[in-house]
């Protein structure tokens, strides 16, 4: 997107929307483009359709279990259950993780689903046959920790389908708004159909939602790079020693102890996460002493929560092409504490509603922009990993803000444990506002990444190599008659010509003249040889260059960039 000049915009009489109309219809028009694009691409529509048959019938099937359990063993059944399933979760959450990065990501998704569809199965024959409880229990929760390989896989692929950086950003969002619906739309299958049938009925049409993901996920073409990235070595590299389970499973908790950037996002979202873990109890104590209505208030304020989530998804969307990702995500961890100060000051339903509603916007700005960020800035080789040990960091945390609320509750009354959860996570978020404010100018589209999308050897490369590549380009101005490589001399670097025009000579004769877009000095450094022709400026140029080191390690990680540039290497040496 070229920006506009404030003259230009008084000069040619373009003028932005004005007041809160032009500003929401902008945002809606941002948002059905960025949702518009998502669905263009087969691959990411595919995925999406994928990701709503899984997270409505886990809704519908969450929902049936609970209200089984509590039949069976009343509101102690659930919260054991509940517990016991939220901590082997964290658990074994890097261990499942590991798979999406150790095998096609793709088939990873698909034994999940399939998997599920057999547990699931198994949990209502149980049902038919009247078995005792712990079965039942013991395939749920199995059922539960089928999600972590299939959600690892789905967030690490993602990137791999999405054409640009913004795509990746919409798509995300995306995924957080349908998620945000499923929270609605599941549970209110799910208490239908126990209404109107049993608790079987739902079980099986919780089957039926992962076997509709399974078929999506199969119609979903993965291009070749993102397989052979996982499953083939670098072309021409030694074969690297076969690393060990456990260090397989600890090397995403490793990436992120060594990124710092991934380190504060682990922490801005840890601090979220345990006010979420909190907020299943504050709700309940809000809706009895502020509400009046009883622990059935709950539902009016977890409502309210999807609906505000619901348009924080919109909201997120809209923001995907401004490159606030870092700011937003502290933005919306800050919007999940501060909100709770405004029941402190002044505790009555219309506080406790609008305080509610604000954390729902402010979700999706922390998932949205959590799961870009991690998708941009970690290694594809580690990403499912990576998601898989933030996720155990995630449960964990949240696990400890469900543990430690009653005992603060016990201790102070309901305004003051808000305030000190409003305060507390507001003054761990915001010291790292000004360490986002950089990753969002790293993340940045940085100068030149149009100009490589444009060459056939980069086009096979996944968007997040060449944006790296991008940020490693060094500009080279010549003057017209310079000698930018001499034949002979050492193959250092590669070329592409941003503007101007070059001439290759050999041995004095001219062998072409190359122009923007066009590059040269691949052969010598292919092919480890001096190089072999001699290039100069005809007129005044600009050239744009990758290291050695940058270059090889592109081309030769990816089989098609690589098959590309040998070939045209090939036919320039039989010239």
């Amino acid at each position: 997107m070229t920006a506009i000049d404030p003259k230009d915009e008084v000069g040619d009489e373009v003028q932005a929307p004005k007041g809160f109309i032009g500003t929401a219809t902008s945002s809606l028009r941002e948002t059905g483009t960025s949702i518009a694009s998502v669905f263009r691409n087969p691959a990411l529509r595919r995925m999406q359709i994928a990701l709503a048959g899984s997270m409505i019938g886990d809704w519908a099937y969450a929902t049936a279990v609970a209200v089984w359990a509590y039949g069976v063993g009343g509101v102690t059944a659930v919260g054991v259950w509940t517990g016991i399933r939220l901590g082997l979760m964290a658990f074994t959450a890097p261990f499942g993780a590991t798979f999406a990065d150790r095998f096609p990501r793709k088939n990873v998704m698909i034994i999940a689903d399939l998997t599920r569809v057999a547990l699931v199965s198994a949990a209502v024959m149980c049902l038919v046959l009247e078995t005792p409880p712990a079965p039942i229990f013991i395939l749920a929760t199995l059922t539960s920790l089928m999600g972590t390989p299939f959600r690892s896989a789905q967030r690490a692929l993602t990137p791999s389908l999405a054409k640009t950086p913004d795509e990746l950003t919409a798509s995300n969002g995306t995924s957080s708004t349908i998620e945000s619906l499923a929270v609605f739309i599941g549970p209110a299958i799910g208490a239908l159909l126990i209404g109107a049938t049993n608790v079987q009925t739902v079980f099986a049409f919780n089957a039926l939602t992962f076997l509709w993901s399974t078929v999506s996920v199969l119609g979903i073409k993965v291009p070749e790079r993102a397989e052979d990235r996982q499953s083939d070595s670098p072309v021409g590299a030694d074969e690297p020693d076969k690393e060990s389970f456990l260090s397989e499973v600890t090397g995403g908790f490793r990436t992120i102890a060594g990124n710092r950037d991934l380190l504060a996002v682990a922490w801005l979202v840890s601090a979220q996460t345990i006010v979420a873990g909190a907020s299943a109890v504050m709700f309940l104590v809000m809706a009895v002493e502020i509400l009046g209505t009883g622990p059935h208030g709950l539902g009016y304020l977890d409502s309210t929560l999807g609906v505000g989530a619901i348009f924080g998804g919109l909201f997120a969307i809209a923001r995907a092409a401004r490159n606030h990702l870092a700011q937003d995500l502290t933005i919306g961890v800050v919007l999940w504490a501060l909100p709770l100060l405004l029941v402190t000051v002044w505790p009555t339903p219309a506080a406790v509603f609008t305080a509610v509603a604000l954390l729902g916007l402010a979700n999706p700005l922390v998932d949205v922009n959590f799961d870009t960020i991690v998708q941009r800035v970690t290694p594809d080789e580690v990403l499912g990993r990576v998601f898989g040990s933030l996720e155990a960091c995630l449960i964990g945390s949240m696990a400890l803000g469900a543990f430690v609320m009653p005992m603060v509750l016990n201790l102070w009354s309901l305004r003051t444990a808000l305030g000190v959860v409003g305060v507390g996570v507001t003054v761990l978020a915001l010291p790292l506002l000004p360490r986002m404010r950089s990753l969002d100018a790293r993340l940045t589209a940085p100068v030149g990444l149009d100009l490589l999308r444009r060459i056939s050897i980069f086009t096979p490369l996944s968007s997040a190599v060449v944006e790296s590549l991008a940020r490693d380009l060094i500009r080279v101005p010549v003057a017209a008659g310079g000698v930018v490589v001499r034949e002979g001399d050492e193959s250092d670097r590669f070329f592409i010509v941003d503007t101007g025009l070059v001439e290759v000579t050999q041995d004095g004769v001219v062998l072409r003249r190359e122009g923007p877009g066009e590059f040269f000095g691949e052969i010598g450094l292919l092919r480890d040889v001096p190089r072999t022709a001699t290039v100069t400026a005809v007129e005044d140029t600009v050239l744009q260059s990758l290291s050695r080191e940058a270059f090889l390690s592109a081309v030769n990680g990816e089989r098609d960039s690589y098959l590309a540039v040998d070939d045209i290497v090939t036919r320039r040496l039989t010239v």
